[in-house]
């Protein structure tokens, strides 16, 4: 476990899956969900897949692979690379275990930076292969949800920086989808009212694209966690029937498998592409009110 510290918050990381694991204000409220029966994670990083393929199998030119939903690195021990008072970087590159059930040679480098009250996650994917690899990468944060209590009834609102119609994916509450475009019926001038029945087919997506900022809002409706990004995939997501009291706001480089799709990896809906030689950076924020 590595901390990170600023007079604004506390942040932990583990190296198993370079995960978020704690983010304490200066009064020592705890906004991240601290895992627990009703879901074991907090804050895992989904990479080489988002979501599932189908049968957890895929095929690279021609030949079959397996791997389970969301990827290998969430429960892979990461290397510690650098680590200041405010900043600390894990990475992770193949093994032969991983070249087993994903075929590319590749440096994966995750960073955690605190400025003020904001937590910069960034993400660097190189391509140290001889040829040009795929893949998805995408986080999956878990809020506590302001007000709420475990066993209780969950509810809650979300902001989002779009206030017009948007479309999102059909899901259904197996994890699997269709590339349908759907109203999201259950949004409103920019404002999610959600609560159990929010995510009876399992996580809401937007896509595309159409938002980049998503507010998690406290009873009084002041801002308690916000989170801005730039990916053309943002998901929502709380286990159904569950009465847990959090949310995760996950922005997404990549999508599973529509039912019934057959295809090469590097045909996969919202695949990413990198020649030899070439990276990949992204970043998202969280920012604590």
């Amino acid at each position: 476990m590595v901390e990170i510290k600023n007079d604004k918050l506390t942040v932990q990381v583990a190296s198993l899956g370079a995960e978020l694991q704690s983010i304490k204000n200066v009064d020592g409220r705890e906004y991240l969900w601290q895992a627990g029966e009703k879901w074991p994670r907090r804050s895992p990083i989904l990479f080489p897949i988002v979501c599932s393929v189908n049968d957890d199998t895929y095929t690279v030119d021609g030949k079959e692979y397996h791997l389970p939903r969301h990827g290998f690195a969430r429960d892979t021990e990461f290397e510690l690379i650098a680590q200041g008072e405010h900043k600390v970087t894990f990475a992770l590159h193949e093994t032969e275990e991983t070249l087993k059930v994903y075929p590319y040679r590749f440096n994966l480098a995750v960073s955690y930076r605190l400025s003020g009250n904001t937590i910069h996650v960034v993400w660097h994917v190189e391509n140290t292969d001889t040829r040009e690899i795929h893949f998805q990468i995408g986080g999956h944060p878990a809020f506590l949800a302001p007000g709420c209590k475990e066993g209780e009834p969950l509810k809650g609102v979300i902001a989002l920086d779009n206030k017009g119609p948007l479309k999102g994916i059909k899901s259904y509450i197996d994890g699997t989808h269709e590339m349908t475009e759907i109203a999201l019926d259950g949004i409103k001038d920019g404002l999610i009212a959600f609560d159990d029945a929010f995510f009876a087919n399992d996580s809401v997506k937007i896509f595309d694209c159409q938002t980049h900022q998503a507010c998690l809002l406290n009873p009084d409706g002041t801002p308690a966690v916000t989170v801005d990004y730039k990916c053309p995939i943002i998901a929502f997501w709380s286990p159904y029937q569950k009465c847990a009291p959090f949310v995760c706001i996950e922005p997404w480089y990549g999508l599973g498998d529509p039912r019934g799709w057959k295809g090469e990896f590097r045909d996969k809906y919202y695949m990413n592409h990198l020649q030899p030689g070439a990276s990949f950076m992204s970043e998202y924020t969280i920012t604590i009110s």
